[in-house]
């Protein structure tokens, strides 16, 4: 760490450097259609028991990925080793997976029980046991008692919880998850969040969830992958993503960032790279509050005052030709009282830099 500023982490190894068997492992893969290259040579190893996020937005290839890693799409170039066994040209059936897409695909005509079980019934488990796993999946899913219910008769969420039991009543290694909650409303979606994290803590299987949601990558998973163009641009702990963006994209992506470049990030910080700070960590004081010795202080005068119940989103012209945001929560103390045109200063820590282009 030089001048007190925080490197961004580029490394995209896998969480543990055991020898232990990832429960999928990607080398060299690739996918075009035509002339359009969806996935550009991914190397990736998803480990036994993670919860693991493909974050990206629209036709950056993360469902294409995920896609390949079901059986649906054949790779056109690379391998896919699905826990020790390469399943780079296994039909979807003979790969120790199960996927649950964001329509649910549930059959109509069948009852929620029979829709579950219907996995069970094609792989011929005797009825006895048929009942009682179906019975402890929908438990799982906190839907007991309403086996006997068709699908049109349930909420979304339901639905959605449905689709979830299917998927695991076959004991899948791997679940794959393409953007399933994004049929649902905002309450319900958050509350489906913390009831798939605590699912997948108590099955202990590995979840591979796609979405182009930050906040929901964010609250999920283990670890993530920012997907662009076909390619990986960072790996890594949620923590470490949104704390230590290695590119602008990333910063940019992962939630909201203030991107200082060249001049202005050689007049402020010392250094004429891109730097970024998320503007939950700027302070915004009345001129003449006092400020911390390591503090970088900058003049501004306030743009825009949004307010959003828990916090207030600021935005302000500053020193050096730059507009800045900051976010500040309403119940901190004591509160800012800010107006359109008032002066201001801000600051932030200089260990809140994260330096992504030197």
């Amino acid at each position: 760490m030089a001048g007190g500023l925080l490197s961004a982490d580029t490394s995209a190894t896998a969480p543990d450097s055991s020898d232990a068997e990832p429960a999928i492992r990607l080398r060299g893969l690739r996918k075009t259609f035509g002339s359009v290259v969806a996935v550009n040579d991914l190397d990736l190893d998803i480990a036994d028991g993670e919860f693991f996020a493909m974050l990206g937005p629209s036709g950056s290839g993360k469902t294409t990925v995920l896609r390949m890693i079901a059986g649906f799409e054949t790779p056109t170039a690379g391998t896919i080793v699905l826990g020790g066994v390469d399943a780079t040209r296994l039909p979807p059936f003979r790969r120790d997976v199960n996927t649950v897409f964001q329509d649910y695909a549930l059959f109509p005509h069948m009852s929620v029980e029979q829709n579950v079980g219907y996995g069970l019934r094609v792989h011929r488990v005797p009825k006895a046991e048929r009942l009682k796993r179906v019975g402890q999946a929908l438990e799982m899913v906190q839907l007991t008692g309403l086996g006997a219910r068709q699908p049109h008769q349930l909420s979304g969420g339901q639905r959605q919880r449905v689709a979830l039991a299917r998927a695991l009543v076959n004991r899948p290694r791997v679940l794959l998850l393409d953007e399933p909650l994004g049929a649902l409303d905002l309450k319900l979606r958050e509350q489906m969040q913390l009831e798939l994290k605590a699912i997948q803590r108590e099955v202990g299987i590995t979840f591979v969830f796609v979405t182009h949601d930050q906040d929901e990558a964010l609250t999920l998973c283990d670890r993530l992958a920012v997907f662009r163009d076909g390619r990986i641009e960072q790996l890594g702990s949620a923590q470490q993503v949104y704390q230590s963006p290695a590119t602008p994209f990333v910063a940019e992506f992962v939630g909201t960032s203030n991107l200082v470049r060249g001049e202005a990030a050689q007049a402020l910080l010392g250094h004429g790279g891109t730097c970024s700070i998320r503007p939950e960590r700027i302070r915004v004081l009345r001129q003449g509050s006092p400020t911390a010795a390591n503090d970088v202080v900058v003049q501004a005068r306030v743009r825009e005052v949004v307010y959003a119940g828990a916090e207030t989103r600021i935005v302000v012209d500053a020193a050096h030709g730059l507009t800045l945001a900051a976010v500040v929560l309403n119940s901190a103390e004591p509160a800012v009282d800010v107006h359109r045109g008032d002066p201001v200063v801000l600051c932030w820590d200089r260990a809140a830099v994260s330096v992504i282009e030197p």
